[in-house]
């Protein structure tokens, strides 16, 4: 991990040894420490500093024109203020410059280090955002894309058209279907994609903590609230947010974020100083919207507005045909990362694996490759490698239960016909409690015959 790089600027001798003993012997961070304005503007374009700490009021040049310096050269540098004149109009100035926040004198070490550790997270997020943008750029490229059944070329072609716009877009699917990855994809196919793109998952964070968490809170604003801290939407400035599982947000929440989306505004709980929000919204859920409306869970008028452009990820047990492209995937994936030599799968496990439902979906079939390459090392993947789950829950439910209907992409008829027979064969000797004489009988067949087709079919 790199080492952190502070540049401090304080006219005070005593507060500039103090504060850079502080951070230099407390936490291991790089500290420079310049005395005044005219110093830092000349060392600071000279490395890459994580954040500066500059006081407000220091002769010549002052930390107001300080700041405004520093923002020229690199509009997404962090810095906090230092001030005794804890005013409302050197705060506000400072702020609407771009300072990340201040502090007050003199200065308490808890609130320092706070002070700095939330501004480091702040860097590290737009930094992993950046390293993000570039690693995705060519993942996200749609010809590339894993999917090519015809449900996915549409979801594809939706992505193309609304990317470029601001457009609000809600994305439903199941779970492990890979709704982050399309928010990804429309954030990094947007004019948006240099700025951050901050996920928020609002079915994972208790309800009394997702108000501060979304718009962030002023100190004292509750018990526990010792210092002001952004939310989600400050974070996303300029860039986009994705509210994922919207469906479970709660109803005096879902009307917050309506006044957001409406007015493009809000205000930090317990703050007076309304806040533009230059945010485009993703949101996604599990749920059928249309339904939690009429149950009275979610608002109308909430829905309306987010329901601008849906897009619906299919499950995979609705596209079969993408699921051997996902295997080979995945197959390539793990053995570079396993730094494993498996062939892939025999046509028999293949069978298995693609008749499976996953209800898991894309993220079942990942985890499930990731296992059967860490548990081989060489060779095929057989059907004796597959999970019991796989094994037993496969066969031909799939052409059971569609009976006489023929999926979009159509089917090999030899090997309905296999897998059925398969799958029957299986079910009656899980029925029959494992004895193939009972087995048999429920098949109208005699035991040799039974025993025959179980092992034409590797079933013991």
């Amino acid at each position: 991990m790199k080492t952190v790089k502070i540049l401090i600027a304080e006219d005070n001798d005593l507060n500039r040894l103090n504060l850079s003993e502080l951070l230099s012997d407390t936490t291991g961070y790089d500290v420079t420490a310049v005395r005044d304005g005219k110093e830092a503007m000349e060392i600071f374009p000279l490395d890459k500093y994580d954040i500066v700490i500059t006081d407000l009021k220091m002769p010549h040049i002052d930390g107001l024109q300080l700041l405004a310096f520093i923002k020229e050269i690199n509009q997404d540098a962090v810095v906090i203020i230092m001030t005794g004149y804890a005013t409302v109009s050197s705060a506000v100035e400072a702020m609407k410059l771009g300072a990340f926040d201040y502090i007050t004198k003199p200065l308490k070490d808890d609130i320092v280090l706070l002070t700095v550790s939330r501004a480091l997270s702040f860097v590290r997020l737009k930094e992993e955002n950046i390293a993000l943008k570039d690693r995705l750029k060519e993942k996200y490229d749609f010809g590339k894309m894993i999917g090519y059944s015809e449900s996915m070329k549409k979801v594809f072609e939706t992505i193309k058209k609304v990317a470029s716009t601001d457009s609000t877009v809600i994305i439903y699917g199941e779970s492990g279907t890979g709704k982050e990855l399309v928010a990804k994809a429309i954030h990094f196919n947007s004019d948006r994609k240099s700025k951050p793109l901050v996920t928020v998952n609002c079915g994972a964070i208790p309800e009394e903590l997702l108000e501060s968490e979304l718009f962030g809170h002023e100190k004292g604003a509750f018990t526990g609230a010792i210092r002001s801290r952004i939310g989600r939407f400050e974070l996303a400035q300029e860039g986009s947010i994705f509210l994922d599982e919207i469906g479970d947000m709660s109803p005096s929440l879902q009307v917050k974020l309506l006044r957001v989306i409406q007015e493009r505004q809000f205000e930090r709980i317990g703050g007076m100083r309304t806040i533009d929000a230059d945010v485009r919204i993703i949101a996604a859920t599990h749920r059928d919207l249309e339904e939690a409306v009429k149950g009275g869970n979610f608002r109308e008028d909430l829905f309306y507005r987010i329901n601008v452009i849906p897009i619906h990820i299919p499950p995979l047990r609705e596209r079969r045909t993408d699921i051997p492209i996902l295997m080979g995937h995945f197959l390539r994936t793990f053995n570079n990362l396993k730094k494993k030599r498996v062939n892939g799968l025999t046509p028999e496990a293949m069978n298995y694996m693609n008749e499976y439902a996953w209800p898991g979906n894309v993220r079942e079939l990942q985890n499930t490759m990731e296992m059967l390459i860490v548990m081989k090392e060489e060779g095929s993947i057989d059907v004796d490698d597959l999970p019991e789950r796989i094994y037993r829950n496969a066969g031909g439910t799939h052409v059971i239960k569609s009976g006489l209907e023929i999926p979009e992409e159509g089917l090999n008829l030899n090997e309905a016909v296999t897998l059925f027979e398969k799958n029957i064969l299986l079910k009656a000797l899980e029925k029959s409690g494992g004895v193939k004489n009972k087995a048999a009988q429920l098949l109208k067949l005699n035991r040799t015959t039974y025993v025959e087709k179980l092992k034409r079919y590797n079933i013991t």
